[in-house]
């Protein structure tokens, strides 16, 4: 599919307050097939999100000891987690000290998923993803861990408002880059 059907088609799924300020981009390099473009998406005429590029103003992880030492990153630490916790040191270990254990173990988990979706989507064709997008299901992609699905899923009409106000605690957990567009969503309903 070309370039600018395909824009056409993301560009008819946006939701109408977000109509006109989000916009999807891509530069070609006529005699240069072999060599792919730049995409990006862009938010009020401003570079958001520019696919393979670091210099954004959203924050790229580069380690799991950053994500765990990054005050603006917080996690819900569950009943059942800190009882997991418990059983595994044998009730050994005092109160206070299982909340820090269970929330350690949960950010490695994390960590390792949010890397992995940078790495991917560093990797990632933009045409690709985007054709994945329309060919499935909006709860797939809001579910799916690749960051530029789940992007593509908040700015789409098909996801109303109680839904998106429905989905503040798994937000959170998310890339910092879905969070902005979670966020610009959500301002918009």
């Amino acid at each position: 599919m070309s370039w600018s059907k395909l824009k056409q088609q993301l560009e008819s799924f946006l939701c109408p307050a977000l109509d006109g300020r989000v916009e999807y981009r891509a530069t070609g390099y006529r005699y240069l097939p072999d060599k792919a473009g730049l995409c990006y998406i862009s938010v009020d005429k401003k570079d958001v999100l520019r696919m393979n590029d670091r210099t954004s103003s959203i924050r790229w992880y580069q380690t799991e000891l950053e994500i765990k030492n990054d005050s603006s990153f917080q996690i819900p630490i569950s009943d059942e987690e800190m009882e997991a916790v418990r059983k595994d040191t044998k009730g050994t270990v005092p109160e206070d000290r299982l909340k820090v254990i269970a929330r350690n173990r949960k950010i490695s988990g994390y960590a390792k998923e949010l890397l992995t979706a940078q790495a991917s989507l560093s990797k990632s064709n933009f045409v690709v993803v985007a054709n994945k997008f329309l060919s499935t299901s909006i709860e797939e992609s809001i579910e799916s861990n690749d960051i530029l699905l789940n992007i593509l899923a908040l700015v789409d009409r098909r996801i109303g408002k109680k839904r998106i106000l429905n989905m503040s605690e798994k937000m959170k957990l998310k890339h910092p880059i879905v969070q902005y567009f979670y966020e610009l969503r959500r301002s918009t309903c």
